[in-house]
């Protein structure tokens, strides 16, 4: 079993920015791949941002050039820079972790974290 507990939710205006950070626990975060999704009303969760156990990053198109995922394995944690934040960033956003590699799906993940709410006005 792997915990995750998310961190750094907020409201901020457009074009700010924000920090996420997910604390893990549990298996060594080592061997995971680890992944930011974020769900807002009405809508499907969906894929953010992903980076794997060697720290290849991977990023929905949305967020490409504003957010950047990094993980520190030493302190089991992975964070989520937003930058540029704009009013379609507002969603609960969740950390996940699954074995091996990065996928896009959620339903790839095993575990997740319980949300943290970014909420962004224009």
């Amino acid at each position: 079993q792997v915990q995750l507990v998310e961190s750094g939710g907020g409201l901020m205006q457009a074009g700010g920015s924000l920090r996420l950070s997910c604390a893990a626990s549990g298996r060594t975060f080592s061997n995971y791949a680890m992944g930011w999704f974020r769900q807002a009303p009405g809508k499907e969760r969906e894929f953010v941002a992903g980076i794997s156990r060697v720290g290849s990053t991977y990023y929905a198109d949305s967020v490409k050039g504003r957010f950047t995922i990094s993980r520190d394995n030493a302190k089991n944690t992975v964070a989520l820079q937003m930058n540029s934040l704009k009013p379609e960033d507002t969603a609960v956003y969740y950390c996940a972790a699954r074995s091996v590699a990065v996928y896009t799906l959620p339903n790839q993940y095993n575990f997740w974290g319980q949300g943290t709410q970014v909420t962004v006005s224009s």
